[in-house]
């Protein structure tokens, strides 16, 4: 039995979950203990007790243990990469890529708490002074998804603890196994009691444990939990940063290098098995280039290697579980009513080992307003939107909802230059995949995508941290 970590004790839940490999579902990963709401309001009490105490630690003291954490995750990296694989379903390269960007997110903010402060400036009366100085918020609830078990969770828990904050994470009931190993190694790098607490367990205690008594949460998950979690925490007046979801546009105009737009599509699209919510789900084709993209692409996807993410030949892993490769299988016929074409794959894949196996689909002839081109699917589905030119592109990629990250394919500096710009998003990449981003940049979205402030980099000290301003009589 793998426990929960509260207030330095490794303690039984009032439960437990089971986690299964979606790449060979014989294959029990663990069983963890899970967290009923008392268990995780005695976590969130735990942390309220631990906060003084941590908050007035020095910055050395934080930032020596933060990067005690990153040295141990990265000596560790080629177990914790398997584990990933393992429970997420990610390739070995992608497990292992996954931890390394982890580990260097925790050194990133080991230096961050050292320069993160305030600032000095003249008053506009004459013989005063101001300080604006930045204080820890205190507890924060830190509720984070499965695609990514130990990346999203470092770049929640390591800006927290830097900026001198407690914590209490409630990960994926599906990926509690890489939760778990994180917390092993915090608590071995010399933790106060209480400063970080791990409870496995469901949404549902979450909602009743997790936002109440906190001062911030942080989430990572889908639209409605985000805004179901949003209507309670703004009643507690509880600091809210959610990100939620994407349903992205990559533009491939006629002047694109036909490769290079087909290898930003392959990535952004199917990697991960699409399971990013920085994947580009709409392909939004002018029309000259429009049948050489679509020929060069399918032929691509057809040479993609889908299998067992622990096979080094394999490019797509698995889905997650049986609920989201069902939910592909909805969308898929869902295309086929709406009207659009189903070009390429969408069909299950029997592989050496029973798991959820699914080759990366694309459709053609679809329209914007269609269902499978405004609801994310968060599997390896793309569509193809065949327009007339950069205008009717650009208003294409921005009549949606969502607004997280945004792709172009030009070799017009004009046309990537007003791209960027106008753009609805918060990402906006040029020649390259929607997916992939950097740890010391800020990372958020627009309209449903994303709610408060920006995750990751230096900007992660404006959720973590209030401002206070002192005026001094000289």
């Amino acid at each position: 039995m793998n426990e929960n970590l509260i207030n330095g004790q490794w303690l039984a839940g009032a439960s437990t979950i089971q986690s299964w490999n979606p790449s060979d579902t014989r294959e029990l990963v663990g069983e963890y203990a899970a967290a009923d709401a008392a268990q995780m309001q005695q976590a969130v009490a735990a942390a309220r007790a631990a906060f003084e105490r941590w908050q007035h630690t020095t910055t050395q003291m934080r930032s020596d243990f933060l990067q005690r954490v990153a040295n141990q995750m990265m000596a560790q990296k080629d177990s914790l990469g398997l584990l990933v694989s393992r429970e997420a379903g990610k390739t070995l390269a992608e497990g292992l890529g996954e931890v390394v960007r982890a580990a260097q997110i925790f050194q990133f903010f080991a230096g961050e708490c050292l320069r993160y402060g305030g600032e000095s400036l003249p008053s506009v009366r004459p013989d005063i002074g101001v300080q604006i100085s930045r204080h820890a918020l205190g507890v924060v609830s830190l509720i984070t998804p499965w695609n990514f078990p130990i990346a999203i969770p470092a770049w929640k828990i390591a800006p927290a603890l830097a900026f001198g904050n407690t914590v209490v994470l409630k990960p994926s009931e599906y990926t509690p196994g890489v939760a778990h190993a994180l917390f092993r190694i915090l608590d071995a790098q010399g933790l106060l009691p209480g400063v970080a607490n791990l409870v496995n367990g469901s949404g549902k205690h979450a909602a009743q444990g997790l936002l109440s008594g906190v001062d911030a949460v942080s989430f990572t998950g889908s639209v409605h939990v985000g805004q179901s979690i949003a209507q309670t925490a703004i009643g507690e007046m509880i600091r809210l940063q959610l990100e939620m979801g994407g349903k992205n546009p990559l533009v491939v105009l006629d002047d694109a290098d036909v490769d290079v737009a087909v290898e930003c599509a392959l990535n952004g699209a199917f990697f991960s098995a699409g399971q990013r919510c920085t994947a580009s789900s709409r392909l939004i084709v002018t029309e000259q280039i429009h049948d050489r993209f679509v020929d060069a692409l399918t032929a691509r996807m057809r040479a993609m290697v889908v299998g067992n993410s622990l096979d080094k030949a394999t490019q797509i892993g698995p889905v997650i579980n049986q609920s989201q490769f069902d939910k592909i299988q909805h969308y898929l016929d869902l295309g086929k009513r709406e009207g659009a074409e189903l070009v390429e794959g969408g069909t299950p894949v029997q592989a050496d080992t029973p798991g959820y196996f699914v080759r990366p689909a694309l459709f053609t002839s679809s329209n914007n307003a269609m269902r499978i081109n405004q609801e994310e699917i968060f599997g390896p589905v793309a569509s193809v939107i065949k327009v007339a030119d950069y205008d009717e592109a650009l208003a294409t990629a921005n009549d949606t909802r969502f607004g997280l990250s945004a792709g172009i394919c030009t070799t017009s500096l004009r046309a990537a230059n007003h791209f960027r710009l106008h753009v609805r998003s918060g990402l906006a990449m040029v020649n390259l995949p929607t997916a992939g981003l950097d740890y010391h940049v800020p990372f958020g979205g627009t309209r449903a995508s994303s709610y408060g402030p920006r995750e990751q980099g230096r900007y992660a000290v404006d959720f973590y941290t209030s401002t206070k301003t002192a005026y001094i009589a000289y």
